[in-house]
């Protein structure tokens, strides 16, 4: 994996004044053609799944948790996104939805290629959405796939979507109280070392009131509670809502649909939505 510290210090760059007109960091403008990273071979190595596995709430098999792979694009995505080619700073872009598709679970030792790649923008109601689309091979063979969409905020297109609608999932009573440090033990295994994450002050810098949990990690938590449910044939969407602030409580939630399952997670005090999604059988 890269290094966290160069990869969010590169990424920072373009948001600095005076900084961000160097060459070289500099964000170019005018019409994005799209941008793509592949990076060297990879071999899973079952410590780091393991780590990843502990933080997330799966058991420790055989084969890698579901949302796992995304560990292994993010630096790519990552690299796009510090590119003086790409449109938008990466500090400031929010993920908003994530789509991954497990064509069949990848196995610890195994190696893969993983190949980024973002096209033209798509308009949204609170800004611009890029989309990066991963691919994970392995021998050739497509064995997972991913949409990690992320919005610029600024002038909106009101005829346009706002995101993707899900099934109703009420909380079943499943609460999960999160630590303080959730975002710096998240960070430490998938090298998203985004200031929001980590510390009360860092996060107050960036305009919340304190840390927050990764939209990752929310992803992967009720992946985990589902995971003995789900087919290794799987598609699993999710759009994410209000932020979790850290230390902190979410109530889930799951209703079986067709298909699979519709998931949720909210606060348990006033029911805000964090997290809305669903699981669909291959």
């Amino acid at each position: 994996m890269s290094n966290p510290a160069l990869t969010l210090a590169r990424a920072a760059l373009p948001s600095i004044p005076l900084v961000n007109q160097l060459p070289g960091i500099r964000k170019t403008g005018g019409a994005f053609a799209g941008l793509s990273r592949t990076g060297p071979a990879t071999t899973i190595e079952r410590d780091h799944v393991t780590a990843y596995a502990r933080v997330c709430g799966f058991p420790d098999k055989d084969t890698v948790p579901l949302p796992y792979p995304h560990l292994l694009a993010f630096g790519l995505q990552m690299a796009i996104m510090s590119d003086p080619g790409f449109p938008a700073p990466a500090i400031g872009t929010v993920h908003v939805e994530n789509s991954i598709t497990q064509h069949r679970p990848l196995r610890i030792g195994e190696s893969v290629n993983v190949t980024v790649n973002v096209t033209d923008p798509r308009p949204h109601a609170k800004g611009t959405v890029y989309d990066f689309h991963t691919l994970v091979r392995t021998d050739g063979e497509t064995v997972w796939e991913e949409t990690s969409s992320y919005l610029r905020r600024g002038r909106g297109d009101d005829g346009a979507s706002s995101g993707p609608a899900f099934p109703d999932a009420e909380p079943n009573g499943v609460v999960w109280k999160l630590p303080a440090d959730l975002g710096r033990r998240y960070a430490a295994v998938s090298g998203d070392h985004n200031p929001i994450h980590l510390y009360p002050l860092t996060a107050k810098a960036l305009g919340f009131p304190r840390q927050i949990a990764h939209g990752m990690w929310t992803m992967a938590r009720c992946v985990a509670y589902l995971e003995n449910r789900l087919p290794d044939e799987v598609r699993v969407d999710v759009a994410f809502k209000k932020p979790v602030l850290l230390p902190g409580s979410v109530a889930f939630g799951s209703t079986p649909v067709d298909g699979g399952y519709a998931f949720a997670l909210s606060s348990p005090r006033s029911g805000a939505p964090h997290l809305a999604g669903r699981t669909t059988a291959l």
